[in-house]
């Protein structure tokens, strides 16, 4: 029998422990190198070395303990009855109910305290408080969790996130101190802390005074019956007329009906991208799907370009990447930090959601011999029966049934205003197009690791052949696909704040991935637009490689998609010329433009018919 060693033996206490505090038996302790996550009674915490630093060992312990005090002290179906539907309520609700379980289970218990604490400081160094410099950019879901821990637990805040509660803290207790006072009465009721949870949010304007969570539960049906509101008011001005904003109405209605049609056609558009050799992934020898009007050798780019290996690349959804909790705190944060710039960009979408319905409306050629008897003219045939009847017959619209990607760099050096005003952007944009019949597929694309992944461990371990190709693990992630509701995909745009996410840029195969799935789609006309602000960079491939590598195949894929595929290709540089790679290109110097140009381009592109 192998002798056990001190990592067994910790994997053994640990799961032992979380068993006793959540009083689960049957409770699934895992070990994971990614986010620590619980699905249920599956938990998975970060794994220690095997030396067992003792950093390490508190914070495996440290969210251990919390994610086991959550299954014994909580109740989910109570929880999600009395929550607040708007995203930023939410998450604060959410966090405030974190802060009482774990001070609860705590409550006694100095270890456990410890370890709670040492986990809280893992999540605190990627949490966007540690970096905050005004009161805008500190998240109000962390900022109350913590006042609330610090009446709740007895603990102070932790250092790291002082000079972000500075800016915050005499804002919050002088709106709501009182009810973070009241809290610590009810922390052994769950649903009484809900009700004061609730009073909280209201006295921080999260929520209506008088909305209670039976009204929130219902108003989260007609959720996107109130974004359309918000456009509406965001641009008053400009009048839209009863009928079209009836049909806008019908489309969206219809778009809702068809959730099962869409959601059958995402699965299948997935099994086609995974399955192994089949079209939607790339090959060895860069097949692209092939549509049976079009020859395969229109569709088969000859690149002299390779990867050491394809086995470590990865194809997400955002949903996989991160559990929904987060996701919704994530999301938050985001529309924390872009209330002005949605109203602006809003407005922008509006007067895009006018022009295509304007497109789409219908039109008639009126005296005509033949067609739909002109009902209109009747009275004068009746004053004067020597006319002759007349007749109208429908014009042919020229707007083309239509899908747009959006292809979003999730680069490292998108980190911070560029990627939060991209992920808004595109969320506004997929709202708007949406409405107008017109399917968006939200995408991005980084790697998995900095500086080479397992692909360059492979590739060492091999003896580092020469000349060895692409040497890092690509991730590309699907936030929206194209037949998916935006009311469902949108918590998912949230991702792009999660630290750690945004990495190196391999922009060639990016582009050729996200032509991929538009080529295997059946709409009449494909958009692929490009936001990014560099150039494609991976230090690792680039190392042992020409120094033009990645840029040298990015021209090559760019040149042979203008040139060959139906796809219309457009982008948008951000600070970085594209122009210099793309025929159809422009160059911003600052994020905030990102938005305007966005419509603008895309607006350009619906004026004009497709190729």
């Amino acid at each position: 029998m192998a002798t056990e060693t001190p990592l067994d033996r910790l994997k053994a206490v640990l799961g032992g422990t979380a068993r006793a505090l959540a009083d689960e038996p049957e409770l699934d302790l895992a070990y994971t190198a990614d986010a620590p996550s619980q699905s249920g009674k599956h938990l998975k915490i970060p794994m220690p070395a095997r030396s067992l630093p003792p950093e390490q060992v508190a914070e495996a312990r440290g969210f251990a303990d919390g994610f086991a005090l959550r299954l014994k002290h909580h109740d989910q179906a109570l929880h999600l009855k009395g929550a607040p539907t708007e995203a930023l309520a939410r998450a604060v609700f959410d966090a405030v109910e974190t802060a009482r379980v774990e001070a609860l289970g705590a409550r006694g218990y100095r270890g456990i305290g410890d370890n709670l604490e040492t986990a809280l400081l893992a999540r605190l160094k990627s949490d966007p408080i540690t970096r905050a410099r005004t009161r805008d950019e500190v998240p109000l879901s962390t900022a109350v969790a913590l006042l609330a821990r610090e009446r709740l637990a007895g603990r102070p805040s932790p250092a790291l996130a002082a000079p972000g509660m500075a800016l915050v803290r005499e804002w919050i207790e002088g709106k709501a101190g009182v009810d973070l006072d009241a809290l610590a009465l009810a922390i052994d009721d769950q649903a009484a802390f809900a009700k004061l949870s609730m009073k909280l949010l209201e006295d921080l304007e999260l929520v209506e005074g008088d909305l209670t969570p039976d009204d929130a539960e219902e108003g989260g049906n007609d959720d996107e019956g109130q974004e359309e509101q918000e456009q509406d008011e965001g641009d008053q001005s400009d009048e839209t007329g009863d009928q079209g904003q009836g049909e806008i109405e019908q489309r969206s209605q219809q778009a809702e009906g068809d959730d099962a049609q869409g959601e059958a056609q995402a699965q299948q558009d997935d099994s086609f991208d995974d399955a192994d050799g089949e079209p939607g992934e790339e090959g060895e020898d860069g097949m692209m799907p092939v549509r049976a009007n079009r020859p395969p050798a229109d569709l088969t780019p000859q690149f002299e370009y390779k990867a050491w290996s394809t086995a470590f690349d990865e194809q997400v959804s955002a949903t996989e990447l991160c559990d929904a909790d987060e996701l919704v705190r994530l999301r938050a944060y985001l529309d924390q930090q872009l209330v002005h710039l949605q109203g602006a960009v809003t407005k922008l979408a509006n007067r895009l959601q006018r022009r295509l319905m304007a497109q789409q409306s219908r039109s008639w050629d009126f005296d005509q011999e033949e067609g739909l008897l002109d009902a209109a003219r009747l009275a004068r045939v009746v004053a004067s029966p020597t006319h002759s009847l007349s007749y109208k017959i429908e014009r042919d619209t020229e707007f083309k049934d239509t899908v747009v990607t959006l292809l979003i760099d999730n680069s490292g050096s998108m980190r911070g205003r560029p990627i939060s005003i991209a992920a808004i952007s595109a969320d506004i944009l997929a709202r708007t197009l949406e409405r107008c019949g017109v399917k968006t597929e939200i995408l991005g694309f980084t790697t998995r690791a900095w500086k080479g992944g397992q692909a360059r461990e492979d590739w060492l371990n091999a003896g580092r052949p020469p000349q060895p190709g692409r040497l890092n693990d690509l991730r590309h992630i699907i936030y929206k696909q194209a037949d998916e509701p935006w009311r469902r995909a949108k918590p998912n745009l949230g991702l792009m704040m999660r630290e750690g996410l945004l990495k190196e840029n391999i922009d060639g195969e990016a582009l050729l991935w996200a032509h991929a799935r538009l080529i295997a789609r059946p709409e009449d006309r494909r958009i692929l637009m490009v936001i990014s602000d560099g150039a494609p960079v991976d230090d690792s491939t680039l190392s042992v490689n020409s120094g033009s590598y990645l840029e040298r195949h990015l021209r090559q894929v760019i040149g042979w998609i203008e040139s060959k595929s139906p796809v219309e290709l457009i982008a948008i540089g951000i600070g970085h010329d594209v122009t210099r790679y793309y025929a159809r290109a422009v160059t911003i110097m600052d994020a905030e433009q990102l938005g305007g140009t966005m419509i603008e381009q895309l607006a350009g592109l619906f004026d004009t018919p497709g190729r």
